[in-house]
């Protein structure tokens, strides 16, 4: 029974130890020879890690995953991971500045993936990017079977031009972020209404928005702003990227791990908003809610109560709070017209007082969810500091005395006149040396003295 049981564990350890074999074989580790071996033609998908780094350990199996789903789906995109730590120039070409890293070469450009960690986000990006920049739409069920798999869509309308031209030129850039498609005038939905033609057209939130350059500027400008949704649930990744768009965000902060009626009130009500007053504020705030009020601690440097609204200006790490608590649709209008109009002052941002501030109060949050998850981890960390503290006092307070001390002994130097002879040690005379040699080198004093 014994030997039965034995021999279904190293069955099951070898088809595991097999597994994680085959998977690893579709993910290759490559090192500073990449650049002279890879062929021109080649897409390569490419994680920058650190073999310290714990989130670089995390994305492995991941990884691992992705490298096996894309050859089975005959993508060809090639998945590999280089260790920036040992092949420093290689890192330095694709300037990573953090790990992991997460970079896509496509013929000679380098795309940067800021996304969310995960096997679906990293997935959608490589299909994105290893794809046709521009991918046209000929038929009006392609078109309908993309708009139901896509939340936001950009179209461009219309044959040559330099709209279209510019257009392409776009989404070689901003495709890490989003999908751009082309269609004729006959593909579009009936209830578009094109008022220019050829034209770039959003399909978002059950409607359309055409570019109007006169009005909306640069074009890529005006899709970078429009490429969310007028509302939607937002983490930190989707913030950081609508850092780029100059738009406002008004969030719900809301704990969805503990869900109140007061929390679905007040996520309603910003939802509400962002609908109905589309045409007022879609040019210059975006809507949703957050989970969780971690992040926003961290930025405005105190504990918010949940729910809560909050306006930011993610650009420069400002943000605007209500003077009074909102409990209407009524007073959230009011709040963010007064944010639009400028009633309300923005408190926070970037400047190098707050930098330090912010960073106080994470290191004391830090410390504290330290001590209260782990007392004697944190008793350890912070005699382990102070320790290293009183070290580093105590070099410094003896590298200074020693500093102190050979300048006071340079000081009693160069108190000796320049022009002064020194005394010299007395040496044995010889016969018929007379009395003067015996009293060379002594001061006025002693000679009177001889």
């Amino acid at each position: 029974m014994e030997n039965k049981k034995f021999v279904v564990l190293c069955t099951v350890s070898l088809t595991f130890l097999l597994s994680i074999a085959t998977v690893s074989a579709f993910v290759e580790e490559l090192d500073d020879t990449f650049k002279d071996t890879r062929m021109p033609d080649e897409i390569w998908l490419i994680q920058f890690y650190a073999p310290w780094c714990t989130y670089c350990k995390q994305l492995d199996p991941v990884w691992y995953e992705i490298g096996a789903e894309l050859k089975s789906m005959g993508s060809p995109v090639n998945v590999g991971k280089v260790d920036a730590t040992a092949h420093t120039n290689f890192a330095k070409e694709f300037r990573v500045g953090g790990y992991p890293a997460i970079k896509l070469l496509k013929d000679d450009l380098k795309y940067n993936y800021r996304g969310p960690r995960t096997k679906d986000g990293i997935m959608e990006f490589a299909d994105r990017v290893s794809g046709p920049v521009v991918r046209a739409l000929p038929s009006q069920q392609l078109f309908q079977n993309v708009m139901s798999r896509h939340d936001v869509l950009f179209v461009y309308v219309g044959g040559p031009s330099d709209l279209k031209e510019k257009y392409i030129s776009v989404a070689k850039e901003l495709i890490v972020h989003t999908y751009f498609f082309s269609a004729a005038r006959n593909i579009l939905p009936k209830a578009v209404t094109l008022q220019e033609y050829p034209t770039v057209a959003v399909f978002k939130d059950g409607t359309y928005f055409l570019y109007d350059e006169q009005h909306d500027g640069d074009l890529a400008s005006w899709i970078n702003s429009e490429r969310f949704l007028n509302y939607l649930q937002i983490d930190s990744y989707t913030l950081y990227e609508m850092g780029d768009t100059s738009k406002l965000v008004a969030l719900a902060i809301v704990d969805e791990r503990n869900p109140t009626e007061e929390s679905i009130r007040y996520k309603t009500m910003v939802e509400r908003v962002a609908t109905e007053y589309k045409d007022l504020y879609s040019k210059e705030f975006q809507f949703g809610h957050m989970d969780g009020n971690e992040y926003i601690n961290g930025l405005i440097m105190e504990e918010l109560a949940m729910p809560s609204i909050i306006v930011l200006n993610v650009s420069n790490d400002g943000y605007f709070l209500p003077p009074n608590k909102v409990e209407t649709k009524e007073q959230l209008v009011k709040f963010i017209d007064g944010v639009s109009k400028g009633r309300i002052k923005s408190q926070g941002g970037n400047g190098y007082y707050q930098c330090f501030i912010r960073i106080a109060f994470n290191t004391k949050t830090t410390v504290t969810n330290i001590f209260t998850n782990a007392p004697l981890l944190g008793a350890f960390l912070v005699v382990v500091f102070c320790g290293g503290g009183s070290a580093l006092c105590y070099g410094l307070c003896m590298a200074w005395r020693s500093m102190r001390n050979t300048e006071s002994m340079r000081d009693t130097e160069d108190e000796e006149p320049i022009t002064g002879e020194r005394v010299e040690q007395k040496q044995l005379k010889g016969p018929g040396e007379d009395k003067k040699t015996e009293t060379k080198g002594k001061n006025p004093a002693e000679k009177k003295a001889d």
